[in-house]
């Protein structure tokens, strides 16, 4: 239970915080530098999520009118046997040892108890926490919790100043980049790929255009591959980019949101087409660099795919679960 100054005041988030919650963002990075910087428009994204129940299932504290703490929970709309709901959150530098980090995890644990009544009560509930294992203090305080770590990913990074070959587009495909047209296309072969990964759902259309089709997605850099002569999709690359990282840092990063390939097109070149032919893109757009996140137990191969194409790994993350 927080024990602090009583001049914090408590209360669930609204859309209205998005100036708040870019600010209380900003003042983590300077510390944590995890490379995440967010404007307005940015947070105000993840306040309007359809499957983020503010009035439910988040909490912020505030000095005066100054955001020093917050807690989100978002619920899975599909789950199958293990309901898990992914819990964020995070602590003003100045703020922390206080009690305050503790006091929004214990509120995230019980939020998430009245979402999953809500929304999947016959299943098992397991709370996820997503963060990078550097962040000075997190460790204690979910192991506290009971949290334990569960899966570990990398965040990989290719500087595109170097020289990029050509991308060779396998025999009987073709690459198409997005449009509006071929927009569900995307979306379901993204689904249909991901129904083998580990604590993957579905996306359903809302939960799309939230959290891809959004101010940070860039079309002119995501690619479909099709198949000629039948015309189901084989494969597709999303590719976001934020201009708060841009403003912040000098750099232009194109981030490779998902890769995904359809199980019957795997172990033919697609996910490597796809992510040279994305190279090629973003450096003859002037980005200058290339990052992904990987699963580091994903049994697809995925990490050697990433290497040979000239990724580094750049900083890990942990993601903690606890069963509920």
């Amino acid at each position: 239970m927080y024990e602090g100054s009583t001049s914090l005041t408590w209360r669930p988030l609204t859309s209205e915080d998005a100036k708040a919650s870019a600010d209380l963002l900003n003042a983590i990075e300077t510390v944590d530098k995890i490379g995440e910087n967010y404007n307005e428009e940015d947070t105000l994204q993840e306040l309007i999520d359809p499957y983020a129940d503010l009035e439910r299932a988040s909490l912020a504290t505030f000095d005066g009118e100054v955001m020093v703490g917050y807690m989100k929970i978002r619920y899975k709309p599909s789950a199958e046997e293990v309901h898990r709901v992914f819990m964020d959150g995070g602590v003003h530098p100045e703020y922390r040892r206080r009690g305050v980090g503790t006091a929004l995890v214990e509120a995230g644990v019980a939020a998430a108890k009245v979402l999953h009544a809500l929304h999947h009560p016959t299943l098992k509930l397991v709370v996820d926490v997503h963060k990078c294992e550097h962040i000075a203090g997190v460790a204690e305080l979910l192991r506290s919790q009971g949290f334990a770590p569960v899966r570990y990913y990398q965040r990989m990074e290719r500087p595109l100043g170097d020289a990029l070959g050509d991308a060779a587009i396998p025999d009987g495909l073709r690459v198409e980049p997005w449009s509006e047209r071929n927009d569900e296309d995307f979306r379901l072969t993204r689904n249909e790929s991901f129904k083998d990964h580990w604590g993957a759902v579905p996306m359903p259309v809302d939960s799309w255009k939230n959290k891809i089709i959004n101010q940070t997605f860039r079309p002119e850099v995501s690619f479909l591959l099709r198949d000629v002569a039948n015309g189901v999709p084989a494969g597709m690359l999303v590719t976001m980019s934020w201009e708060a990282d841009t403003v912040a840092t000098g750099i232009r990063d194109a981030h490779f949101m998902v890769i995904g390939t359809l199980r019957d097109y795997r172990k033919r070149g697609v996910a490597s087409a796809l992510i040279g032919h994305a190279l090629r893109a973003a450096a003859d757009q002037d980005y200058d660099r290339a990052s992904l996140s990987v699963d580091s137990a994903n049994r697809s191969g995925a990490s050697g795919v990433f290497e040979k194409a000239g990724f580094t790994p750049k900083m890990r993350y942990v993601r903690w679960a606890l069963e509920v």
